[in-house]
Parts: C-alpha cells; sequence; structure tokens
C-alpha cells in the first residue's frame, strides 16, 4: 500500500488519529514534527521564535523531502501545505487525507498556542491562519475527512473505509 499521508491543521488530531490508524493497517508511523525535532535538536516553537516562519518552513519542506517513507502512515505538521515540493512528494509516494476540523472545535482542543510551535505570523489569530491554510488543504486532498464531534477511533474507521 501507499503511504498514508494526514494533513491539516495543528490540533486537528494527526498524531494521535496516525498512530491508531498505523496499528490498524499494519504500517509504520512517522510524525514529520518529531523528525524536525531530532534533526535541530529544537522544540518547533523554539525553532519558529529563534529562526522565523519562513526558515522554519524551509527546514520542513527540506526534511520532508529528505526523508524516505515507506509503508508508513505519515503526520505532518500543519504548515507542510506550504512547502509545494514536499507536498508533491508527499503525494507522489501516499494518499493524502484531510482531517477536517471546525474552527471551534479547534479552538476547544488548543489550550496553550504559544508551546504548540505553530507556524503563524506577529498577531495572527488560529482563525485567521485556519482561513488561509483550509483551501490549501482541499486542493493537496485525495480524501478528507470530517473529524467534528468524533472520536479517534471513529476517525480511523472513516479512513479505513475511504482508502
Amino acid at each position: 500500500m501507499k503511504n498514508v499521508v494526514l494533513i491539516g491543521m495543528p490540533g486537528a488530531g494527526k498524531s494521535t488519529i496516525g498512530v491508531l490508524l498505523a496499528k490498524s493497517l499494519l504500517m509504520d508511523f512517522v510524525d514529520t514534527d518529531l523528525i524536525i525535532q531530532k534533526i535541530s535538536g529544537k522544540a518547533l516553537c523554539d525553532i519558529i521564535n529563534e529562526e522565523g516562519i519562513e526558515k522554519f518552513i524551509n527546514i520542513e519542506n527540506n526534511v520532508i523531502c529528505n526523508e524516505a517513507f515507506v509503508n508508513s502512515v505519515v503526520a505532518t505538521g500543519g504548515s507542510v501545505v506550504y512547502g509545494k515540493e514536499a507536498m508533491e512528494k508527499l503525494k507522489a509516494d501516499g494518499i493524502t487525507v484531510y482531517l477536517k476540523v471546525d474552527s471551534d472545535e479547534l479552538h476547544s482542543r488548543i489550550k496553550n498556542i504559544h508551546t504548540r510551535g505553530i507556524a503563524m505570523k506577529e498577531g495572527q489569530s488560529l482563525d485567521s491562519l485556519y482561513n488561509e491554510r483550509a483551501p490549501l488543504y482541499a486542493e493537496y486532498a485525495d480524501i478528507t475527512i470530517e473529524c467534528d464531534g468524533l472520536s479517534p477511533e471513529e476517525c480511523v474507521d472513516l479512513i479505513i473505509n475511504k482508502l
């Protein structure tokens, strides 16, 4: 089977759902945020604060382009859709699943936006970030899963049925 690539906003459940999905499909699980942290030796929020958003997006794009994902469920960072080369690579090697969660649900899930390592402009709100990224997620998605009000297990079942 091709890789299954999870995209969506921070707080959509990519990592949580990804682990469960990988177990269900007998695949490996990879979290690109953890790869970035391991390579850089820094937390995502520190990279963003010290290097800036553009540099972080370049790092994310380069890390993904240089990794070989095989038989894996890949949980990406929410900003992955800003990296054209990374998205082309991920789509070439996998099926892209957009975990769609509405803005109200995101607000209830994300408790501290500043320690989370979210690539957003100074003074930008979570709502404006959502409005900026949602069209990109939809554009890159092979499959869209509406996750509002669903448990991670229910989302996994929907993904498996769509695959």
